[in-house]
């Protein structure tokens, strides 16, 4: 009976010395260093925050004063609120960016028939047509033909406002203004073949030839001129 104690001591001996030999086996915890506190700007920043922050928690709490004790209630008004104050911001920006108060369309917006009660007779004048064309020649001349055909656009954008000042609006693109119904077609026409290069070079990296600077130029020549316009 002693023999076979004495043989299983010896076994368990030799099993624990197998596992004490193991390494992936932890006896031992070493020593942890504890966290290091927060530097004393940090500290400062946080009693900062909390101080700014605390009118606008007696804020809140104010208005949650006022609203019923049922949870669901209290999530649909703070919801209702949430959704005000982000209408109260998008209008503010739209203030200052196109300087009138409205609230947001839903529906995406379309360009309005525009109908001439008389003719006015404006047409970009010749002088100032000549001398945006110049400009323009001086940058295709340098071989900058992309920001030349750009030039021509933007310059067509202001012509449309002057004459159709009911449909040049800061929110509608070019390729919004080039199918406005209330542009007579000839102009209309034009002032596409410029949008189409022009987005073409902008948005899809292509690269304008001295050939589309040539049509480009001959249609906003042909914009500004009168009989363009009578439709």
């Amino acid at each position: 009976m002693s023999g076979q104690a004495e043989a299983l001591d010896q076994r368990l001996t030799a099993a624990h010395r197998a596992l004490r030999a193991d390494g992936d086996v932890q006896f031992s915890m070493p020593p942890v260093d504890p966290p290091k506190p927060p530097p004393a700007w940090l500290k400062a920043l946080n009693e900062w925050l909390k101080d700014a922050l605390e009118p606008v928690g007696r804020f809140f709490r104010w208005i949650s004063s006022f609203m019923p004790d049922a949870p669901y209630a209290r999530i649909f008004l703070w919801t209702v609120i949430a959704a005000a104050a982000l209408l109260f911001v998008w209008m503010v920006q739209d203030r200052v960016r196109n300087g009138e108060w409205r609230l947001p369309r839903l529906s995406r917006r379309r360009v309005a028939p525009y109908v001439e009660a008389v003719d006015d007779g404006w047409a970009p004048s010749e002088a100032p047509a000549r001398a945006w064309l110049q400009e323009a020649d001086a940058l295709a001349a340098d071989g900058r033909y992309g920001e030349a055909v750009h030039h021509l656009l933007l310059r067509s954008v202001e012509d449309l406002s002057r004459r159709r000042p009911q449909i040049v609006r800061p929110a509608l693109t070019s390729r919004d203004l080039a199918r406005a119904e209330g542009i007579p077609a000839m102009p209309r026409r034009l002032f596409a073949e410029i949008t189409a290069v022009v987005e073409r070079s902008l948005f899809g990296g292509d690269a304008v030839d001295q050939e589309q600077w040539g049509r480009c130029r001959a249609a906003y020549a042909d914009f500004a001129q009168a009989r363009s316009w009578k439709a």
